[in-house]
C-alpha cells in the first residue's frame, strides 16, 4: 500500500494515537492538567480533548481540515468535566471508525493534526521521540506540498527537495528536517526561530507566507 492509500493513513493515526495514550499512562493522572507550551493556555487534557473531538468529527463530516480558532475552543469545551478513561475510551472508539471508514469509502484520518499534537504533548511531559516516525514524514509531506511562496523557494529535508513560487532565479534555500519543517509550518517555532534557520539569503520578504498558523508569539524550545 501507498502512503496515499487509506487504509495506510489511517494505521498511521491509529500508531500515533496509541503511542500518545502509552504516553499519557506512563505519567498517570498527574500530568493530565500540566501546561502544554506548544498550545498557549491548553494542559494535556485541553489537547487529548481537541484531539477526540477532531476524530469524532472528522468521522461525522462535521470537520474536514483545519478547525478554527473557534472550533478547537468548543472541543475543549465540549469535552470539559469527562475523566481520562472517558476520554481515551471515547477516542479510541472515533479511532476504530476511521479506520473502518477508511476501509469502505476512503476517508483520510486527520494525520496531520494528530502527529503536531503528540510532538506538543511530548514536548509537555519532556518526553521527546519518534521525530523520525512515518507519521512525520507523511504529515511534513503534506504541508510542505502545500507551501505557495511568492518567491522562489527551495526547502530541502533528509530525502527530498521541495520547490514552490515562480520559476525564476535567484532561489531562496532552506536546509531543513521533515520533523522541523512540521513544527515551523504548523506553528510551533517562532519568527526569530525561523529566521535563524539555515537558509541560503535573508527569508524577510516571505516570512509571513511561510506558516499555516502562526508563528509561534515566543520561542519554542523542543
Amino acid at each position: 500500500m501507498s502512503v496515499t492509500d487509506p487504509r495506510r493513513v489511517a494505521g498511521l493515526y491509529q500508531d500515533t494515537r496509541q503511542r500518545i495514550v502509552a504516553l499519557l499512562d506512563d505519567h498517570g493522572d498527574a500530568t493530565w492538567g500540566a501546561p502544554v507550551p506548544a498550545c498557549p493556555g491548553w494542559s494535556v487534557g485541553d489537547v487529548v480533548a481537541h484531539l477526540v473531538a477532531v476524530a469524532e468529527d472528522w468521522v461525522t463530516g462535521t470537520l474536514a481540515g483545519a478547525p478554527t480558532d473557534e472550533q478547537t475552543a468548543e472541543h475543549v469545551r465540549r469535552f470539559a468535566g469527562h475523566d481520562r478513561a472517558e476520554l481515551l475510551a471515547r477516542w479510541a472508539a472515533a479511532g476504530a471508525e476511521l479506520c473502518r471508514r477508511a476501509e469502505v469509502d476512503g476517508l483520510i484520518a486527520p494525520v496531520g493534526d494528530v502527529t503536531s499534537h503528540e510532538h506538543d504533548i511530548r514536548g509537555a511531559l519532556g518526553r521527546p521521540g519518534e521525530r523520525g516516525s512515518e507519521a512525520v514524514r507523511y504529515s511534513s509531506d503534506q504541508v510542505l506540498t502545500r507551501l505557495d511562496t511568492s518567491l522562489p523557494l527551495c526547502v530541502t529535508v533528509e530525502d527530498a527537495d521541495y520547490r514552490c513560487g515562480p520559476d525564476a532565479e535567484p532561489e531562496l534555500r532552506l536546509s531543513t528536517t521533515r520533523f522541523e519543517a512540521l513544527r515551523w509550518r504548523t506553528g510551533r517555532r517562532s519568527r526569530s526561530q525561523i529566521l535563524a534557520m539555515d537558509w541560503s539569503a535573508d527569508p524577510t520578504p516571505i516570512l509571513g507566507e511561510l506558516c499555516l498558523f502562526g508563528p509561534a508569539t515566543a520561542d519554542l524550545i523542543e
